[in-house]
């Protein structure tokens, strides 16, 4: 980066005392207006104004809704190391009883709730606060703690096995009032579009860096950020519905992700941090607008041979179930009131006969796989 940059952006000076200093927002124009920056707003504004576009025209959003954010909530539980299978995930989540499956489940499962609760909770809200984040977090964690208290000792640690390993990278704001004063620079920038009028996808990337750097509660803090990603987004206009699966490139592409947090922090690189953000956005936005109409084409073609070679009643509302999670019940179908259970039972059957299917019994419960819905969001 060049002096100017640093003059323009003061940086920590010492990764083991509390950058009390962290500048508020929003920051100087000089640190992300680029020609570069600028072409890659384009492209990603345009990738994600073809995947709002693409979900609009899809009758029951339940089949994006379940699918898309329990990959969503899978991957970013991932970049925190609480890892799972796409298998255990999805039979837990058939359950409908998050105490019923392991720990690493259950955290993603967490997290998928809190995405939802945080749209709940926005829904009819003038502006994102600090009880938005705070519930967040709480679901997140399971916990009633809130912001971490003044004098809570937090450092961000190096990982793995290195000679560096548990060595402090960073120490977040710490003192009466700070992080509660920086949260609220944070949330006016995020909310005020009058007087801070930035391109909306600019101020994601600008404000998922502060969040971090802010680093507001003890834990949960990375997730906590993720959902705020989306909910702004989908707040602000530019989604209907919470399907941007941007922890997929966070995971496949997490050492740049974090040093383009820590290149803000010691070199004031806002240029390299803002072009990872909006390239996630235009990757993930066509990933996922990919993967809806690969999703909605086997749906189609599943039913087509449905009606052709059997005599299954309702084939378009059996679909709406089979397509809605990866593994269904009987239970979804007479719950729902579609079919009697010995119907539900014998057209499953049928269906594993065809292939289409694949049934199996775990703990005396009987699961269907829809197998190539299953391969779709596996990959």
């Amino acid at each position: 980066m060049s002096a100017k940059s640093e003059i323009l952006y003061p940086v920590n000076p010492n990764r083991d005392i509390p950058w009390n200093s962290l500048p508020a927002l929003p920051i100087n124009e000089f640190l992300y207006k680029t020609i570069k920056i600028i072409e890659q707003l384009g492209k990603a504004k345009a990738a994600l104004a073809r995947l709002q576009g693409r979900s609009i025209a899809i009758p029951n959003q339940g089949l994006l809704i379940n699918t898309i954010s329990l990959q969503e909530a899978k991957a970013s539980s991932e970049i925190e190391n609480i890892l799972t299978t796409h298998d255990e995930l999805y039979k837990a989540y058939s359950k409908k009883n998050v105490n019923e499956t392991n720990a690493a489940t259950k955290e993603v499962l967490y997290y998928r709730e809190a995405l939802w609760k945080g749209m709940d909770y926005m829904h009819g809200k003038n502006e994102f606060d600090i009880d938005y984040l705070t519930n967040i977090y709480r679901e997140i964690k399971q916990t009633n703690d809130g912001l971490r208290p003044y004098y809570a000792r937090i450092f961000i640690k190096q990982g793995g096995s290195g000679p560096n390993a548990g060595k402090s990278i960073y120490t977040p704001p710490r003192g009466e009032g700070i992080v509660e004063k920086k949260l609220l620079n944070l949330l006016e920038f995020m909310n005020n579009d009058n007087k801070y009028s930035i391109d909306h996808l600019l101020k994601m990337a600008i404000g998922h860096f502060q969040f971090e750097a802010i680093h507001p509660f003890r834990d949960g803090n990375g997730r906590t950020g993720r959902i705020f990603n989306i909910h702004y987004l989908t707040y602000k206009g530019l989604l209907d519905y919470p399907i941007l699966f941007l922890s997929k490139y966070i995971i496949e592409n997490k050492q740049e992700y974090y040093r383009g947090l820590t290149g803000v922090i010691q070199r004031g690189d806002w240029k390299t941090w803002i072009m990872y953000m909006l390239k996630a956005v235009e990757v993930t936005s066509n990933i996922t607008f990919d993967k809806i109409n690969e999703i909605l084409d086997c749906k189609e073609d599943i039913q087509k041979v449905i009606e052709k070679k059997t005599n299954i009643s309702k084939p378009d509302k059996m679909m709406q179930v089979l397509f809605t999670q990866p593994y269904s019940r009987i239970k979804h179908f007479t719950e729902s009131g579609i079919y009697a259970e010995n119907t539900a039972r014998n057209y499953l059957n049928k269906l594993c006969d065809m292939g289409i299917l694949e049934k199996k019994t775990i703990n005396g419960h009987h699961y269907y796989l829809n197998i190539d819905l299953f391969r779709i969001l596996s990959e």
